[in-house]
């Protein structure tokens, strides 16, 4: 209230100076509360918006204009149409982003849970260790750490963190988008092996693990480097977090992630016609296996594409489409994990079949350690059951 009264005497002070001789209006505090300060005649003067009026709080961005009138008295009234209410709408937004941060903590862990579970499923079962497996297993790793710093990145960033862009608040970043983008070439890598060892007909022998090693893991490092440099110089504010207007350097590894994307539909469009047409009859364990990994990949591609490409879309203004677009893109960005994990390991066949032997045989060796027990501890010899007979006699 001091501070407030300070700011009002030397507003009065600085305004006067600036008055001319002649008519003018003196200082004015309207029923409404705002203070109208000594202006020439004829003036037409603006004020903020006030924050509170009966209980609303309104936007104060916005002006009330009133004028001075030629014979120095103020016009009876202030125009103050273009004051805004943040009205239940606003609210309802900051509830829906709320429940959105809810939803997206509840998928990341859930997604989380269910890869360590994947991961430690394929460390574990060394006898499905095929190519195949082993780029599902990268598809999985690559997931795990990009979760990983969506924990960190949610648990250590704030608006001051932000503000400051200390050095290691942007290399959180540039590592979260380096996780980001080997998502992207790993699902890539799947697409690969799929379009090699159906539609180009080549033997799988052919390709080496060292290969997609390089897409997945290799490839998208000089990406994010570049893209780095490109923020450290054009943009290198808010520890690299959003895009300012007119700057597009988060488009150097965007970019080749959508190019990967749309490189992938073209390959499962190939891969979906070939199955149709040729391998409609077989029934091979190959060809069923090639048939439910292609399912999967049908069902995870458009889930990662269309989460990635909701951001270049604009929902609209109204609140029903803003709603919409929050949930569907924090549902889908937060259960990604949970889907690669459940189509490329808890549905694989091959998965299942090894724990299903591995589980028959802990049952095995269970019971044989348990008839073991007990046949230990039944007593064989005639002379051991005479032995405690007698003393206990004895001891009567």
């Amino acid at each position: 209230m001091v501070k407030t009264s300070f700011q009002f005497i030397f507003l009065s002070l600085r305004i006067n100076l600036s008055v001319s001789s002649g008519p003018y209006c003196e200082i004015y505090i309207d029923g409404i509360g705002t203070c109208w300060p000594r202006s020439n005649a004829g003036q037409m003067v603006a004020r903020p918006c006030p924050e509170m009026l009966y209980g609303v709080r309104y936007n104060t961005t916005n002006n009330v204009y009133r004028k001075c009138q030629t014979n120095g008295t103020w016009a009876a009234k202030g125009n103050y149409s273009m004051c805004k209410p943040i009205l239940e709408g606003e609210k309802k937004g900051k509830m829906h982003y709320q429940i959105a941060v809810i939803i997206n903590f509840l998928g990341h862990c859930i997604s989380m849970v269910a890869l360590l579970i994947a991961f430690f499923l394929f460390l574990c079962l060394r006898s499905i260790r095929c190519l195949r497996n082993i780029i599902h297993w990268n598809l999985i790793t690559a997931f795990i750490l990009r979760n990983a710093t969506w924990f960190i990145m949610q648990l250590t960033m704030s608006p001051e963190v932000h503000e400051s862009n200390v050095v290691w608040c942007r290399m959180v970043i540039a590592c979260f988008n380096y996780f980001h983008s080997t998502n992207f070439f790993w699902m890539f890598g799947e697409g690969c092996y799929l379009h090699t060892a159906i539609v180009l007909t080549y033997s799988t022998d052919k390709l080496r693990k060292w290969m997609f090693i390089c897409i997945g893991w290799c490839i998208p490092f000089p990406i994010i480097v570049i893209w780095a440099i490109g923020k450290l110089y054009y943009d290198n504010e808010k520890c690299w977090f959003g895009k300012r207007a007119g700057v597009y350097t988060d488009y150097i590894y965007q970019g080749p992630m959508i190019l990967v994307l749309v490189i992938n539909f073209i390959f499962l469009f190939n891969i979906v016609r070939i199955l149709m047409t040729k391998l409609r009859a077989s029934t091979t364990s190959e060809t069923i296996q090639y048939r439910k990994a292609v399912k999967a990949t049908l069902v995870l591609l458009p889930l990662l594409g269309i989460t990635y490409m909701l951001f270049f879309v604009n929902p609209g203004e109204d609140e029903i489409s803003q709603s919409v677009f929050i949930y569907f893109n924090s549902f889908l960005e937060s259960f990604q994990g949970f889907f690669v994990s459940v189509f490329y390991c808890f549905l694989n066949s091959e998965v299942r079949s090894a724990v299903r032997k591995r589980f028959h045989r802990w049952q095995e060796q269970h019971s044989i350690r348990a008839r073991m027990t007990q046949a230990m501890s039944i007593p064989t010899s005639p002379s051991r059951v005479s032995f405690h007979s007698i003393k206990q006699s004895t001891s009567l």
